[in-house]
This record gives structure tokens, sequence and C-alpha cells, in this order.
């Protein structure tokens, strides 16, 4: 899986955990010791700095606070110290944080809101008169500080990490495709320094020479190289871990992986690649007889209802500050080009229901209406305007109407043409459980360029382990991404 957290834990756990001693200017161990520390105190410091900005705030506003500064910074400490336990408790500084850095923000979001629950009930039971106000401000302060704070950080390890420290260098041994998503999901993950170098290939003659690796904001060339894997060849790509990721490997291949990443001195992690079970099997025991039947991805009730009354006001509330401007985008699409300014195309939405899908026109009104996408911006369908929209994905903006009318949702996999989904497999289908979205995790991928249906790993990630607060992660990076083109 291109952005799973699957892959990440167990090599850290697994591959790294007897990783040998390097000559760098600082070790990989130290490095780590490091970046968990800093992670810990710079968490700590931010969500107590929250409630000392909140109380500060208020005093700037002129609300009337009669509580002494100490005593909000002895506040400020309890709400750091519940703060950095849940991530703690979370895994935050366990183990690496992949999947495009969502889980990441999802987890500061979430775990900063719910220190403030008992730093509250220690407010009220002590009677520290720290006004309510004071902690409805920190309510929307503390996450905002907080993933802010881990956006700076990352950047800061990314830099760090091309300058050489705490960097191993891996070679990905298997299938190439297969190697490709293993190699995706260490780039996706920089905080930890796990940096491909070469897949070899399990095969006589590879396709190409390199491939391209969609990494966490943009993408690299891994080079590679046909088998089997020798100590020489490791030791030339100065190899630090060895992943060996093989569907049904004999023990004979395994035994010899073994040996010659011991003779060039280097680490070696078995991921065996297997298909997985799908987690929407339910297993039924009739006097002894086991059988399975197939159920749909069980969503709490309460998730539906908040993300339906998000839907509703999120929608809301941009199509009435966005009307001039939306105004303005259809006068320049009349005026550009014959033809209306909205394009309307039947799109496949939960459970294959065809519905009605709003988007400003970026090709001219004579391309057909059904056809695969333009992939590039000199494609002749697209106008003008429509390449400006389309890079700066302007032309989905109307698709809020879809959301306010229940058929789209903010948050999805995206909705694809009916021609598209009468030919998906199986698993592809499963993409389908969900109410399709403007935006989610494949939309903020380095996949995007290439079709959805080849990468719905990103999508069944999604609809397997959706929250409110996820929800609000990818609003968040679609919001940086939009402003910072990567992030």
């Amino acid at each position: 899986m291109a952005t799973s957290d699957s892959y990440i834990p167990s090599l850290y756990v697994e591959g790294l955990a007897g990783s040998a001693k390097q000559r760098r200017l600082i070790s990989k161990e130290m490095f780590r010791s490091a970046v968990a520390l800093s992670e810990a105190s710079a968490d700590f410091l931010t969500c107590a700095g929250a409630i000392v900005a909140s109380y500060l705030l208020q005093l700037h506003l002129g609300a009337p606070v009669q509580v002494p500064i100490q005593k909000v910074v002895e506040i400020s400490l309890v709400h750091g110290l519940f703060a950095m336990l849940l991530l703690q408790r979370d895994g935050t500084y366990g183990r690496a944080n992949s999947l495009l850095r969502i889980r990441e923000t999802e987890r500061a979001a979430r775990t900063s809101i719910q220190s403030l629950l008992p730093l509250s009930a220690v407010v009220f039971l002590l009677k520290l008169n720290f006004p309510i106000m004071g902690l409805l401000i920190s309510l929307g302060l503390s996450p905002a500080l907080l993933v802010g704070q881990k956006q700076m950080l990352s950047s800061i390890f990314r830099t760090l990490h091309t300058k050489g420290y705490g960097i191993d260098r891996v070679v990905v041994y298997g299938k190439v495709e297969a190697a490709k998503r293993i190699s995706s999901s260490l780039l996706y993950s920089p905080q930890f320094g796990l940096s491909p170098v070469a897949v070899v290939a399990d095969e006589s003659n590879p396709a190409a020479s390199s491939m391209v690796v969609p990494g966490c904001r943009r993408y690299y060339s891994v080079p590679v190289q046909a088998g089997p894997i020798t100590a020489a060849m490791l030791k030339s790509l100065r190899c630090n871990l060895l992943i060996v990721a093989m569907r049904n490997a004999s023990l004979e291949k395994l035994t010899e992986s073994i040996a010659v990443a011991r003779q060039a001195g280097a680490t070696v992690t078995f991921l065996p690649v297997e298909e997985e079970e799908s987690p929407w099997t339910e297993w039924l025991d009739s006097d002894g007889l086991p059988s399975a039947s197939t159920i749909g991805p069980i969503v709490p009730w309460h998730h539906a209802l908040i993300k339906r009354a998000m839907d509703i006001a999120g929608s809301s509330l941009l199509i009435l500050l966005l009307s001039p401007f939306l105004i303005l985008i259809a006068f320049l699409i009349r005026i550009s080009s014959s033809g209306p300014a909205l394009f309307v195309q039947k799109r496949a939405g939960r459970n294959g229901e065809l519905f009605n899908m709003y988007k400003f026109r970026s090709m001219y009104n004579s391309a057909p209406k059904y056809e695969v996408s333009p992939t590039r911006s000199s494609d002749p369908r697209i106008t003008r305007i429509g390449r400006i929209l389309r890079r700066t994905s302007l032309d989905e903006l109307p698709q809020l109407f879809n959301v306010l009318l229940g058929n789209m949702s903010l948050i999805g996999p995206r909705p694809e043409m009916p021609f598209i989904v009468e030919r998906y497999n199986t698993q592809q289908r499963r993409r389908l459980q969900a109410t399709p979205g403007i935006t989610g995790l494949w939309q903020l991928s380095a996949d995007r360029a290439f079709p959805i249906h080849e990468n719905i790993e990103y999508d069944l990630y999604y609809i397997e382990n959706r929250t409110f607060f996820m929800d609000v992660a990818i609003l968040i990076h679609t919001l940086l991404f939009a402003a910072w083109s990567g992030i």
C-alpha cells in the first residue's frame, strides 16, 4: 500500500532494532532519540503555549480576566503534560508517521482537544477560576498551533536528512511493482530517514533501469537492477538495510538473502507481500461449521451524522463566501469560449448510483463528454482559461453544490465516470462503499497524476480508517496544498 501505516512500523521494529553502527557525524540511534525528544518537548511547549496565548488574547480583547499569570502558567503546564502523554500513548514518538503526514495531523488535532477535557475537570474541581472563554479559545488554538508546529518540525527533519544525518540507505529486493509501493511508503515517512537507493528486481530482465516513485512532496527516481542480489552489489550501494519483499519466497531464497546481507554488513528485513484479507468479512460459527459473509464497512452513526453536518455547514459557508468569485469565473468562461459555464456529467456515487456532478467547463464545448480526462495541460481539448482552472483545481468549486445536495461529501474518494466503473474488478468496487468527495487522500498524493482506479490504496485506507479527525486533517492538508502547492 503506497501510503498505509502497514509497512513502516514493521520495518522500524524489525529492520532498525539491530541496525549496525555506521561511522556518521551523528549515529542513527542518537538521531532517532534526539528526534523523539525534540518532538515531545515541542509538543509540550506548544500545547502549554496555547493556554498562555488564549489568556493573553483575552487580555488584548479587553475581557475581564482575574486569574494571575502564575496560575495560568501552571494550568498551561498541566495541559502540555496531558497532551504529551496522550500523544505518547498514541505512538507518536515511537513509530513513523506516514500516509502523507495525514495521520500525524489527525493525532495532533485529536489529542490536543482531548487533553483539554481533563484540564477542564482540573480547573473546575480546584476552583481555579480560569474563564470558560479561555478554554474555548484554546479549543481552536491548541490544535492549530500543534499542527503548524508538526509541519515545521517535519521540514527541519527533512533538511537534516538531506545533509546526511540519521539516514539509512535501503535496497528493496522483490517484484518491481511491490518494490515501488514499499519505496513510496519509505519516502512518505522522511522522519525516520529510510532512503531507498535502489531496487533489485526479482526478474531476469526488468522493464526499465529506473522507476519514478511518488514521495512526500515530489517524485523520486530510484535505480532498478536485475537480480539476484550479491554482497558486492549491496556494498557498492552502501546498503544499510535490505528489504526482501516477495510473495511465497522459498526458504532457500530467504536464507540466501540473509547470508548476502550479513556479508555486506547490512540488516535484512522480510516483508512478504500477501493479499490482505478483507476487513469487511464477517465469520459465523454454526454448530462448529465456520462460514463467511461479506459485509460493508461499518461506520458509526455519530460519524455519519457529524460528517453530514460538517458537509452542510462547510459547503454553505464556502458557497456564501465564494459566490462573487464563482460568478466571476463563470463570466470569464462564457466570454472566452462558446458554451455554458457549467459542465454537467454523470458520475458513479456511493454504491454505484449515478448522479449529476457539476464542474466549471475547462474544455471546449465540442469535446466529447465521456472520455478519459486530460493528463497534460497542453491537451488541445482544454481552453486557455481551462488550463488555469485545472492547474488550480478551481474547476471543482461547483461541486460544493453537490455536497449541499448530499450526493457528494467534502472528503471522500473521487467519483469516476460510469464507463470506467463498469470495468472495475471486485477490489476496485470497494471504493464505491463511501460517498464520493471533493478532496481526499488520493488528491493529496503524487499519484494524483495517474488514474484513480490504479491507485485505490488511498481510498481503501480512508474507507477502513475514516474518523472525524482524519477528515479534519485532510481538509487542513488540502488548504496547505492549495496555498503552498505540495505540503
